[in-house]
C-alpha cells in the first residue's frame, strides 16, 4: 500500500479517509455517546450521564464538545430557567450509525469467540437500529 501524503484540513492531520474517522472517533467515550443518541435521539445532559454512569461530567462535557465542533452532533440551548440543553446527532453524525452498529456486531461475534456467549441477557442492552 501506498503512502499517502498528509493532509491538513481544520486543524486535524491525517493521511488517509480510515486514520480521518479514528481521530475524529477516538478517546473511549465518543463512539458511545454517538451510540446513545442513536437510540434517544435527543438527551439533555443529566440523560446522556445517566446512561453513561461511569464517565465523568467533564469527561463527558469534554466528548461533547469535541463531537459538536466535529459536527457530528448538535447541541441546542433553550432560554430559560433553569436552562436546558438538548443534544442530537447531525446528518453526519448518523451517517455514523451503520458503521457503530457494524461494531457492535463485530463485538458480539468476539465476545462469542472469547467464550463469552450466554453470559449476558441480550434484552438488557439498548439496540439503537435508528439512523
Amino acid at each position: 500500500m501506498k503512502q499517502c501524503k498528509v493532509k491538513e484540513l481544520n486543524g486535524m492531520s491525517y493521511r488517509c479517509y480510515f486514520e480521518l474517522t479514528v481521530s475524529v472517533l477516538s478517546g473511549k467515550w465518543k463512539a458511545l455517546i454517538l451510540y446513545r443518541l442513536a437510540d434517544e435521539p435527543v438527551m439533555r445532559f443529566s440523560e446522556m450521564r445517566r446512561s453513561m454512569p461511569e464517565i465523568t461530567e467533564r469527561m463527558l462535557s469534554k466528548q461533547l464538545r469535541e463531537l459538536e465542533n466535529h459536527g457530528l452532533i448538535a447541541r441546542t440551548v433553550y432560554n430559560q430557567i433553569p436552562p436546558k440543553v438538548e443534544y442530537s446527532l447531525t446528518k453526519i453524525g448518523a451517517g455514523l450509525i451503520p458503521v457503530l452498529m457494524a461494531m457492535k456486531n463485530w463485538g458480539a461475534e468476539y465476545e462469542d469467540f472469547l467464550g463469552g456467549s450466554g453470559m449476558f441477557n441480550p434484552d438488557e442492552y439498548e439496540q439503537p437500529e435508528k439512523a
